[in-house]
């Protein structure tokens, strides 16, 4: 054959032979390699329920605290955050004339207490000088009259002298029965006297506002100079050793809370840790307007480190345990607010939307969407699809 038509010939046969092995190429595709998928079956165990809320941290005790009589603010010793004891110094007021007035009043009893003979001990009308006097008197002239009463009866004396000692043992009688009169009465004066002392001491006493209870002062309201009135708020004390957590419990909820629950909850400030408390008061009735319970729980804080005012995410643990479907965490995969699991089925995976409920430590609850046994893929999960092959 001539070399020109060899080449042309061989040159169809060669494509014709490419386009062949291509063909069967596309035939026959690469089957998908198994994505490597760690499986743990799903458990059902006893679950510790609890009740996640939201509510606001307050002092435990707080109060306005005024002053009890009027003056000039003569030294103001606190400041705001000052921790104070119960009956600690707040505001001193000037003291002069209350001072005055107290000593007055001390010296107007003392007086009286001298005259009716009171050292000590309880008031006896027998034992004041002018009752003793007049007692003495009154005796006298009852002895004069029994003696001239006996003369009378030996014909020795008259019958006018005897009418006159009768006369002078009743007058005595009648001054005896005065002085006792008069000494009740100086008694009942010197009653009027020590309750005026005991009011001007208060007077004196109040010159000195105290802290009501142990705490914190939250606000100070006076400085040196201001003249206050009786009743003007001066300082605001607050107690925030134990704080109140109060919590807002939704209606479905509200049969679940009681007092005694334990209470754990955090707060922004302190980002992962966690405080306990106790439920201490329940509300009697829901707030109509929210359809919510309010109930408050005490919360230790020995270091002050919690402030009020504070938000809190609280978790109220129940005290019966239920029975849940747990899985791992990793094998749960959300997105767009949808959570599925791939439960493992021979060589593929089966794709699950599920239902979560709460978390217990690295598991978390499935209510919906899985069953117990169920082998769950927890490894590589964002990467599977319904039906991909595994290994």
């Amino acid at each position: 054959m001539n070399r020109r038509f060899l080449i042309p010939i061989l040159a169809a046969a060669l494509a014709s032979a490419c386009s062949a092995g291509s063909a069967k190429t596309k035939e026959q595709p690469s089957a998908p390699a198994a994505v490597p998928a760690a499986a743990v079956a799903a458990v059902e165990q006893p679950i510790a329920r609890f009740i996640r809320v939201t509510g606001t941290l307050m002092a435990e005790e707080q109060a306005d605290v005024a002053a009890e009589t009027a003056g000039r603010v003569v030294s103001a010793l606190v400041e705001r955050g000052t921790p104070v004891s119960q009956g600690a110094e707040l505001i001193r007021l000037l003291a002069a004339e209350t001072e005055a007035q107290l000593k007055e009043a001390e010296a107007n009893a003392a007086q009286i207490e001298a005259r009716l003979g009171l050292t000590s001990g309880a008031f006896d009308v027998n034992a004041v000088p002018e009752v003793q006097n007049a007692k003495a008197a009154y005796e006298l002239a009852q002895n004069e009259f029994g003696r001239i009463k006996s003369l009378l009866d030996q014909r020795v004396v008259s019958q006018s002298e005897y009418e006159q000692r009768r006369t002078q043992m009743e007058a005595a009688r009648q001054q005896y029965e005065a002085a006792k009169n008069g000494a009740a009465q100086q008694f009942q004066s010197l009653q009027a006297a020590r309750a005026r002392v005991s009011l001007a001491r208060k007077a004196f006493a109040d010159t000195v506002v105290r802290a009501p209870f142990g705490g914190v002062v939250a606000q100070r309201l006076v400085s040196v100079g201001d003249y206050v009135t009786k009743g003007m708020k001066v300082a605001i004390v607050v107690r925030v050793n134990p704080l109140r957590a109060q919590l807002t419990i939704p209606e479905q909820s509200v049969s679940a809370v009681a007092v005694g629950q334990p209470v754990s909850f955090e707060v922004d400030a302190f980002p992962g840790r966690q405080f306990a408390g106790k439920v201490k008061y329940v509300a009697p009735s829901l707030q109509a307007d929210q359809r919510a319970l309010t109930v408050e729980a005490l919360v230790p804080n020995p270091a002050g480190e919690l402030k009020p005012g504070l938000f809190a995410t609280a978790r109220i643990e129940q005290p019966a345990r239920t029975p849940g479907v747990l899985v791992p965490g990793a094998a749960v995969h959300t997105a767009s607010g949808t959570s599925r699991v791939f439960v493992i089925n021979g060589d593929h995976v089966e794709e699950r939307i599920v239902t979560t409920g709460q978390p217990v430590g690295d598991l978390i609850e499935i209510t919906k969407g899985l069953k117990a046994g169920e082998r769950v893929a927890t490894k590589n999960v964002a990467q599977l699809t319904d039906g991909a092959k595994v290994s």
